[in-house]
This record gives C-alpha cells, structure tokens and sequence, in this order.
C-alpha cells in the first residue's frame, strides 16, 4: 500500500526538464567543413558546454557554402517550436562573393525578425570583413553586425574568427590552427574558438525564459 507521504513526495519532486535546444545556423564554419563529424564546431560546442554541467543540445544547422540568403530562406523551417535559442553566425560567404553590404545587412534582418517574432533569443556572430575590397566596403560590412545586434537587442560575438585572428604570429596560426584551404579552421583552431565562444553561449542559454 503506497503511504500519503510518498504520494506527497512523488508530487513535490519536480518533473525533469529538457534540455535548453539552440539551433546554430550557418555556413561551413558551423557546419564542420573538411573536419571529422566529431571535431566539427557544434560537436566540440557541445562537449564544452556539457563540461561546463549546462543541459543543452546544439542542433547542426550549418550548411556548406551558404549566404545570408540562403539563411534567410530556410530560417523558417530551422525555427520549429523546439527551438529554444538560435545562434546565428552567417556572412563569409557573402564576403568571398563580394555581395554588396546592404544585400547582406537586409538578410541577417529577415533572420533576426524572424526570431524576434518567435521570441527566441539570439547570439549573432559576426565574421571580419577583409581590407581588399576597400575601406568603404570593410566599415559597411562590419557595421550590420553590431547595428543589427542593438536592433534585436542579440547578444554579439564580432568575428567568428577571432580567438584566430588574435594570435600574433600570423603564419603559426595559419600553420596551427587552419586547414590547407587557409579558411576553414583545423580541430585545434575549432577548439580555440569554442573556448572564445562557449561564455557567449552560456549567456544566450540564460536568455531562455
């Protein structure tokens, strides 16, 4: 015969919660481009914020080559009600390709509308335009990200790339931490950038009500 006092137990123990989801939405650099699926940056996203004791899963919402537009257009599918934060880290593909600035800024505003719309919090990752398309382009382009991350109120990573970029010796970190196409980050260099990048998740995990 079950006593009152273990029915009473049985209804103040709380029910176990699921883990917070965030889609990372992305091109190559989220996606693991030239890297083992383990060494990819959702997998070691997810074994550091597992370390740190957060209950999370990150969904692989990368996709090799794409644009801020091609973001845009399947935002809405990557925005399930399962969705509990998105990570957003788009634009280097736009920069190979020389897209104008105010192209990609009017795509990463359909993608943050549309979050702000299911009220899903954001971290915006932002990628560091380089210098040989001119100053001009360079300031309009590393503009839209922390315009739009006042905008929507996100929280904002500047440079995908920046736990990179800020290694002094340019040509040992090229050696150490990039694969031979010298764009993508090897499993070492993705694990510099998680570091750099996991605190900002965190926060973005805070964010979910």
């Amino acid at each position: 015969m079950v006593s009152k006092v273990t029915i009473c137990l049985a209804l103040a123990a709380p029910a176990w919660a699921d883990p917070v989801r965030v889609a990372a939405l992305g091109d190559s650099l989220t996606q693991g481009f030239g890297l083992p699926r383990s060494d990819g940056f959702v997998p070691q996203l997810q074994a550091w914020l597992d370390a740190q004791g957060e209950d999370v899963a990150i969904l692989n919402a990368g996709v090799s080559g794409d644009t801020t537009a091609g973001g845009l257009s399947r935002v809405d599918w990557t925005l399930t009600p399962e969705i509990d934060a998105m990570i957003v880290a788009l634009g280097g593909n736009d920069l190979l390709r020389g897209i104008d600035p105010e192209v990609s800024r009017a795509n990463l505003d359909g993608i943050l509308s549309k979050a702000a719309e299911a009220d899903v919090p954001v971290l915006l990752v932002g990628i560091d335009a380089p210098g040989n398309y001119g100053p001009d382009y360079k300031a309009d382009f590393d503009a839209i990200y922390t315009d739009l991350s006042a905008k929507y109120d996100t929280l904002l990573a500047p440079d995908f790339l920046s736990a990179l970029s800020s290694v002094e010796d340019r040509q040992a970190a090229m050696a150490q931490y990039m694969q031979p196409d010298g764009i993508h980050p090897n499993a070492n260099g993705v694990e510099l950038i998680v570091q750099d990048l996991g605190p900002k998740v965190q926060a973005l995990i805070d964010r979910v009500e």
